[in-house]
């Protein structure tokens, strides 16, 4: 009895402190993304386009509640490019030309609104992905649309969609290999401490397979 009694208050004192862990984690997992895009945006700091955006917006719109879904990621977007084209590239804070990528923002949000934090973990990972490349072929289109340098035709949507202008580099499938290899890790990153954090704890497992237990020894009992 003794043993059991030491055993269950072991169990107790790990589910409260399991417990304490994934209450502070998840308060802190908006502050954690933020940190991990801000530093992904730091020009030369990683190869071009190997950024968290899309995995960020994308998994803002899965774990986020209600309008911090949409503020919080939008607000962050808008702050680190005005803070990149001030303080970087020398331009004008805000243009005209952002407001197709903050289009697609929202439409990443709300792709991961629709997937939901109930899905897996390779249905996350496979919807950041998908918003990667909805973005990739979007941008690229628009480009091939409004840059007189490309044919009107299949082949010129073509090479804007891979080499790009043969006198810029890196090319444009690169930049596109880049932003999907980083979005597949950036999103698995983020879907895995949310999974993490949203884990049952030990004690929960246990107490779990013990009401069980109870359960059909009651139900046995009842049928004797």
């Amino acid at each position: 009895m003794m043993s059991n009694s030491f055993s269950n208050l072991s169990l107790d004192n790990a589910g409260v402190s399991y417990a304490l862990v994934k209450e502070k984690l998840h308060k802190l997992l908006p502050g954690l993304f933020i940190v991990v895009l801000a530093l992904s945006r730091i020009p030369h700091l990683l190869p071009p386009n190997f950024s968290a955006v899309y995995a960020f917006v994308f998994c803002a719109g899965v774990y986020f509640p209600g309008r911090l879904a949409w503020w919080l990621p939008l607000g962050t977007m808008v702050a680190t490019d005005v803070a990149l084209n001030v303080f970087y590239y020398h331009v004008q804070p805000l243009g005209f030309y952002l407001l197709l990528n903050y289009t697609i923002y929202a439409l990443l949000i709300a792709m991961g609104k629709w997937f939901g934090a109930c899905a897996g973990f390779l249905k996350l990972l496979a919807g950041g992905l998908l918003g990667a490349v909805v973005f990739y072929l979007v941008t690229n289109t628009l480009a091939w649309l409004q840059d007189g340098s490309y044919a009107r035709s299949l082949a010129g949507w073509i090479q804007a969609l891979t080499i790009g202008h043969p006198d810029i580099h890196p090319s444009t499938w690169q930049f596109f290999r880049n932003s999907l290899l980083s979005t597949g890790i950036f999103t698995a990153l983020f879907v895995g401490v949310e999974k993490l954090a949203a884990a049952e704890s030990p004690a929960d497992k246990t107490a779990g397979a013990s009401d069980e237990n109870d359960a059909e020894t009651e139900s046995e009992e009842a049928e004797a």
